[in-house]
């Protein structure tokens, strides 16, 4: 027991009940994981050497006061603040955090942060304040003078650190770059305000920060191409200084314009288009320093190489997808100006000419040797070949389109072939000389030049835009001339070993003995003869064989060897004359002749033998005069001749039918083939 003074006790219970109290408010501020402990939990604070005893009379010296006795010791917690719960566990409301009170930085702080926006709007609300209540700048007092000046060194330190950071607009972070263009803008807008006001403006009015920006980017690009040290690649260690040059400083421009649409474009507005705006600073910058480079005579190399920047690799980096769709290349225009275009060009045309012509030659001399050394050209699958049109075409091919790139313009690219004309005509005065001295190897040569003929007829008539129009015509008029001549070269000795067969033609032998089936073998042995061109140019020439077979056939019926006195004997000749014509027929498009009209035009003159009625024979004959315009009279006359039944008058007749009918026939387009036909 204890022995207490009366009244005592109580109030030791009224602080014990306090402190409880308190202790319990202490309680739920403590985090959650301390007053989620239980009884059962020892666990004390660090440096808490408390006896939890009872009756020690050792007391903890500091904080250990808030492990009591369990004697006074309340009820654990059993649930803590729930979030949006109104109150605590005992009912009491839990006091509100208080928010801490935003920092407002000043100018010289906003400024080493780089919040240039914000440092930008605190000189102009002390620019507005200071100049609110004055008329004019030149009535400030001493203490407003002292603040104008104050406020005029801050915008110089202001305009200081956002050209420092548009200098280096590719190095500075996102952020700062965003607050400079703010700064410009919020600044060009306040230069516009005081121009409106019609007052006086202080000394920094107009600031032209927008010229300050545009004069400063166009600055450090120039600094950048200027001073661009991008190492060469492996394949320019041993090209010029300039080409070095150029494309050292065309790497730069690239680069830098994807760093532009990929990142700075973020950090300006729309309205700015600062792609465009970068493109033409760049534009202007390239070329300026292309201009002085023009300037000089230039080796042919690095003639070629700045052509190529000019028209293939620069547009070829504005073509690039990523830059494409935000630069107008159409309004940056050409790189260099026309006047130094033009003598750059001819230097570069002259040059790809000179190298066309050469090689040129230097393949026909190749050629000509292999002739001259009695060799033969190569064979393949049985043909002659000879590789002159490949290589030739393949190097007009190449050189054409490469300088169409270089110079940015086929017609001009297409002077390069305007000599082809002569170098054709070479070709052909070799295939003369070839024919004219006929050398035991004289005939495969010309079959393997009838494949460079066709190669390069072909290619003429698809491929125009390798020469001008009218070097294109002459080329094909030459080629032309060269397969007709191969043609008569090769197939005059077949005529000729036919030549006795060919007279018996027309002839009353002709009539009555099957000499046509011997002519037919005999050609046959001939077209065996003329194997060893390439399969299209044997189709060519024997359909040309067939045809002069056909002249050659209808020249001798002409002749008028034989007299069809009667109808029986006009009968028998027109059966020859149609089965002659079937034969030859079936002959000739078996071995790959195309000219199965020539058939039609012995069936015509069959059925002319066989009438004997004049009105039938003058629609027979207007007829023939119809698919061939070619007919004249005399071939008229001639035929009609071989009928000693048909009167003078009549043949005037058919004639005048004839006469008629060519009138009123269009020959354009109309196949020749009695021209070919000589009569007297």
């Amino acid at each position: 027991m204890c022995s207490t003074i009366p009244g005592h006790f109580h109030r030791r219970s009224s602080k014990r009940e306090d402190f409880s109290a308190f202790l319990s408010v202490h309680r739920s501020r403590l985090p959650s994981r301390t007053k989620m402990r239980t009884r059962s939990s020892s666990t004390e604070p660090d440096g808490c050497k408390c006896n939890s005893l009872p009756g020690q009379a050792a007391r903890p010296a500091a904080p250990c006061w808030l492990k009591l006795p369990r004697l006074f010791r309340k009820p654990p917690v059993q649930d803590t603040i729930r979030p949006g719960h109104p109150s605590t566990t005992d009912g009491t409301p839990p006091e509100k955090e208080e928010q801490p009170a935003p920092v407002i930085l000043t100018f010289e702080q906003n400024l080493e942060r780089q919040h240039f926006h914000e440092a930008s709007q605190l000189l102009i609300d002390r620019e507005e304040r200071l100049f609110e209540d004055t008329a004019e700048v030149n009535e400030l007092s001493s203490d407003q003078e002292e603040s104008v000046n104050k406020l005029s060194a801050d915008y110089r330190a202001l305009e200081g650190r956002v050209r420092q950071t548009l200098m280096n607009s590719f190095y500075v972070s996102t952020e700062a770059l965003t607050s400079a263009v703010q700064a410009v803008l919020l600044q060009d807008k306040q230069d516009q305000m005081w121009k409106q006001k019609g007052k006086t403006p202080p000394s920094w009015r107009p600031g032209a920060w927008k010229e300050l920006h545009d004069t400063t980017l166009y600055r450090m690009l120039k600094d950048r191409i200027h001073n661009s040290t991008t190492p060469p690649l492996a394949n320019q260690q041993e090209q010029s200084s300039v080409t070095t040059d150029i494309h050292t400083k065309g790497r730069q421009l690239k680069d830098d314009l994807l760093l532009v649409v990929g990142v700075v474009k973020t950090c300006y507005p729309p309205e700015m288009d600062i792609c465009n705006f970068y493109a033409k600073q760049y534009h202007k910058i390239f070329s300026s320093k292309l201009r002085k480079i023009a300037d000089f005579g230039l080796e042919d190399k690095d003639c070629t190489f700045l052509l190529r920047w000019v028209n293939e690799f620069y547009p070829g980096i504005l073509e690039n997808p990523e830059l494409a769709n935000e630069i107008d290349v159409e309004s940056l225009g050409k790189l260099l100006p026309q006047h130094l275009l033009e003598p750059l060009e001819e230097q570069y045309l002259s040059k790809q000419q000179s190298e066309l012509m050469t090689y040129i030659s230097r393949i026909l001399e190749e050629e000509k040797q292999i002739w001259s050394n009695g060799e033969e050209p190569k064979r393949e699958d049985d043909c002659y070949v000879s590789p002159v049109a490949y290589d030739i075409i393949q190097f007009i091919n190449g050189m054409v389109t490469s300088s169409e790139k270089v110079v940015g313009d086929l017609q001009k690219a297409q002077r390069i072939t305007s000599k082809l004309n002569s170098l054709m005509q070479s070709f052909k005065m070799f295939q003369e000389e070839v024919m004219k001295q006929n050398k035991p190897n004289s005939k495969a040569t010309i079959k393997a030049t009838l494949g460079c003929v066709e190669e390069f007829s072909d290619v003429l008539f698809k491929h125009t835009h390798l020469l001008r129009e009218d070097v294109q015509q002459n080329c094909l008029l030459i080629l032309k001339e060269m397969k007709e001549a191969a043609h008569t070269y090769l197939l005059s000795p077949a005529h000729e070993a036919l030549r006795p067969q060919y007279r018996k033609l027309g002839t009353n032998d002709w009539l009555n003995q099957p000499l046509f089936d011997r002519l037919l073998l005999s050609i046959q042995q001939e077209v065996e003869e003329l194997q060893g061109t390439k399969e299209s140019c044997h189709k060519e020439l024997i359909s040309q064989f067939h045809q002069e077979v056909t002249v050659e056939y209808v020249k001798r019926l002409l002749k008028g060897e034989v007299k069809l006195k009667d109808k029986e004997r006009q009968f028998q000749a027109y059966t020859t004359v149609r089965d002659n014509a079937e034969s030859l027929h079936k002959f000739f498009i078996k071995m790959g002749s195309k000219e199965g009209w020539l058939k039609e035009i012995l069936i015509k003159i069959a059925e002319v033998l066989k009438l004997q009625d004049l009105p039938a024979i003058q629609m027979q004959v207007a007829s023939l005069g119809s698919a061939f315009p070619d007919m004249s009279e005399k071939h008229v006359s001639s035929l009609l001749k071989l009928k000693t039944n048909v009167s003078r008058a009549d043949r005037r007749t058919v004639k005048a039918t004839l006469a008629d009918t060519l009138r009123e026939t269009t020959i354009v387009g109309a196949r020749s083939f009695f021209s070919k036909v000589q009569v007297k």
